[in-house]
């Protein structure tokens, strides 16, 4: 069969009417969404040195391959990835690191990572922990070889039974005084390490998080760093049971494995010390905060909540672009079909979740505004942020996550059937930020955290103590607990919001309380509380997005973008801050008296920013400024012209390549001619 493409080299009509009716410039909002002009500048320029040459033959063939092909798939285009990248470097400045590693797993570079890359964690998690776990010593030791790519690392946490409860993982690391070593056992089945990316058969060593133990006293979770495989031939180390977990739903080539260890010994130095530490003698110094051991994991979720939103925005793109270049079902019998985004039902599938990527965006940049702020403060012995960094990367990790997946997948049920296939790339979206919603943290447990970070907060809020600022809102209800006049303003809404999150908030301390009260042991009263406290934090999280948002659009760094630009961001917010609204109006009219004319108000401010958003939505999502290699989809790209690609990738399918398949022969043709 003919594998002559059958695109056309023109924009489809429909997209560029579009584009040329929108009333800002998508140019004004590429420059504010990166953050400034030389930073958009600066990520073109990346994008197209990286995306240049660059085979899409074999990206397209991707689905078609087996699994291990997959995950060889995935160490060649990471590998490849890596070199430009250094090469970029070397040719742009030499001795800096913001083309590598800086960009390595950035999502800049997804379009060339799409079997996942198994040495993503390496960057993220690894070489991150190690500068934030190791003294200098140490780190210049095992740290910046691993940083230099010489060689590979895993971090592994998780167990086959232990994931988000650290405290109960079983993997032991015991001191044996004679030899100065520890001894990392895995002591049962459910113990041996689960899921670390890029462990089963791309790492030759890991940091392990075990349980330390001293003469036989436990001192709890610590971070070792292990060799698992030879550095020269990749075979498994002596004691070491290692290999991939099998295929999942999504992160087709990141080859997460599963690691076992039976008496595997390294040295005491290879314990991460900067924090806690074990003498030479077998002695214990305690960490002067036990969180400490677990600050990998709130940068971790800080770049989850960040890149998670992502995967939405992308999926956004996508649908909005389909959704201007599809026509069908007339409106009006007497015109000819019209473009699919101009039904109502449609706009609301898919403006929200253009609304609800600009709110993850703004809100992740204050979580990295904090989580830098802390980092300096924990640099200095000062670590009076640490549980509001803890609570907001939960929550906004939780959020993003949920509605990310939740967002792209209504993504996809509003591309019709073909948001179905492979080729739109939505459904592999949807199974990236899924997966999100467990890794890191389970959602629901990351809830409860937060929870107890509240119910901890209400209580000094009673006392007087003063609270976190993204908590104070808990003390102002508390010294004015009533609403006040329903105006339906932004401030308002957002004022209902933290209300609502406050009453229940009260609710679950409340019965918290009794059940305290009753005899009740605070950890059973806790879980007999759970659904409550889970349903304060998620509204908690959301009173935290939706005052971000409102901050961002209608603050001072408003007077920098023209007044265009800013439009079309108060519209975006009206439809954020309106739909998140009745989304959550059970718990609203709790605490807030709104009469039937406020919501059909509110109803009708729903379907009238769906309207001025219609004629934008193009621009904006063009304003995100994706390459079509970024996007990996047949339905998204830049030149609408999603028939053809669709068409296109059928062809070129390697079942397509022959008229008669071999199951004819084999099966159908003699079935069909036999009298069984």
């Amino acid at each position: 069969m003919s594998s002559k493409s059958v695109i056309p080299s023109t924009v489809n009509p429909d997209l560029q009417k579009e584009r040329d009716a929108a009333s800002f410039s998508s140019e004004e909002f590429a420059a504010w969404w990166a953050g400034g002009a030389d930073k958009l500048n600066f990520k073109r320029s990346v994008k197209e040195y990286m995306y240049k040459d660059i085979d899409r033959a074999e990206y397209a063939q991707l689905y078609y391959k087996s699994h291990e092909d997959m995950c060889e798939f995935a160490v060649k285009s990471s590998i490849n990835v890596a070199k430009k990248l250094r090469q970029l470097q070397a040719e742009r400045n030499p001795g800096g690191n913001e083309y590598w590693p800086t960009l390595f797993e950035e999502p800049e570079m997804w379009g060339l990572h799409l079997a996942g890359n198994p040495f993503g964690v390496m960057y993220v998690m690894v070489v991150k922990a190690l500068k934030a776990q190791c003294t200098p010593e140490q780190y210049e030791e095992f740290g910046k070889r691993l940083e230099r790519f010489e060689v590979t690392a895993a971090y592994a946490q998780t167990e086959l039974g232990h994931g988000t409860y650290l405290r109960g993982l079983e993997t032991r690391a015991d001191f044996d005084r004679d030899t100065d070593e520890f001894v990392l056992n895995t002591p049962t089945i459910s113990s041996y390490k689960w899921w670390p990316g890029g462990l089963g058969h791309s790492s030759n060593y890991s940091l392990v998080m075990a349980q330390l133990y001293i003469d036989g006293q436990l001192k709890g979770p610590h971070l070792f760093y292990v060799q698992v495989r030879e550095e020269d031939t990749f075979e498994p180390r002596p004691g070491v049971h290692i290999g991939e977990i099998g295929k999942k739903m999504g992160f087709l080539g990141v080859n997460n494995g599963f690691l076992g260890m039976k008496n595997v010994r390294i040295p005491r130095s290879r314990m991460m010390m900067r924090h806690a530490q074990v003498l030479r003698d077998g002695s214990y110094v305690k960490s002067p905060v036990d969180a400490l051991t677990y600050f990998t994991m709130v940068s971790t979720r800080c770049i989850i909540a960040r890149k998670v939103a992502v995967l939405l925005t992308i999926s956004a793109t996508i649908a909005t672009r389909y959704s201007a270049v599809r026509r069908q079902s007339p409106i009006d019998p007497k015109l000819p079909e019209p473009q699919i985004i101009d039904h109502v039902t449609q706009q609301l599938k898919v403006f929200p979740e253009i609304a609800a990527s600009v709110a993850f965006h703004l809100a992740s940049d204050y979580l990295w505004d904090l989580f830098n702020v802390t980092t300096k403060d924990i640099d200095q012995g000062k670590y009076e942020r640490l549980p509001e960094l803890h609570a907001l990367s939960c929550a906004l990790k939780v959020i993003s996550s949920t509605d990310s997946a939740e967002g792209i997948e209504r993504l996809r049920l509003a591309c019709g059937g073909h948001g179905y296939l492979a080729s739109a790339n939505l459904a592999d979206l949807y199974a990236s930020a899924t997966a999100a919603c467990t890794y890191e943290g389970e959602n629901t447990v990351l809830l409860l955290q937060i929870g107890r970070f509240l119910m901890k907060s209400w209580r000094a809020a009673q006392s007087g103590a003063p609270l976190a600022p993204t908590a104070s809102y808990l003390a102002d209800v508390q010294r004015n607990p009533e609403f006040g006049t329903w105006t339906g303003s932004w401030e308002n809404m957002v004022k209902a919001m933290q209300f609502a999150a406050a009453n229940k908030t009260r609710i679950a301390f409340n019965s918290l309380a009794k059940r305290l009260a009753n005899g009740e042991s605070e950890e059973v009263a806790s879980n007999h509380t759970g659904i409550e406290i889970a349903q304060a934090a998620e509204l908690h999280s959301r009173a935290f997005v939706l005052h971000s948002f409102l901050s961002e659009i209608t603050g001072p760094k408003s007077e920098a973008r023209s007044s265009a630009l800013n439009r079309v961001l108060e519209q975006l917010l009206e439809l954020y801050l309106v739909n998140i609204t009745l989304k959550n109006m059970s718990n609203i009219l709790r605490v807030v008296h709104l009469t039937d004319a406020d919501l059909c108000q509110l109803q009708a401010r729903l379907e009238t920013a769906l309207s001025k958003l219609r004629p934008e939505a193009v621009s904006i999502v063009d304003g995100f400024d994706f390459c079509d290699g970024e996007l990996s989809s047949t339905l998204g790209s830049f030149d609408g012209n999603a028939y053809e690609r669709i068409f296109d990738a059928a062809l070129k399918a390697p079942m397509n390549q022959k008229s008669v398949p071999k199951s004819f022969h084999e099966h159908l043709g003699p079935f069909m001619k036999s009298n069984i």
